[in-house]
């Protein structure tokens, strides 16, 4: 997951759209201070994932799949 990266905005018209904070307890873990993101000091790898709201979007979620885009020769190029 990524923050403001436009493919976390190609959601169906509805849909909603999910970002970096979106799963987070406290998306307060991630806050820029002067360029940087402060190292999260909580245990485990530092930030507590909100369980119930994954569940949630993940019932009628239909699976990801990755974008193809096209070079000027037909190319497929990706990620």
């Amino acid at each position: 997951m990524s923050l403001g990266i436009h493919y976390n905005k190609m959601t169906p018209p509805g849909a909603g759209t999910f970002d970096l904070y979106s799963y987070l307890k406290d998306p307060s873990v991630f806050d820029v201070s002067e360029g940087f993101v402060k190292r999260p000091t909580g245990t485990g790898i530092g930030i507590e994932v909100d369980e119930e709201m994954i569940r949630k979007v993940s019932k009628d979620c239909k699976a990801w799949r990755c974008l193809e885009f096209f070079g000027p020769g037909g190319e497929v190029r990706e990620w």
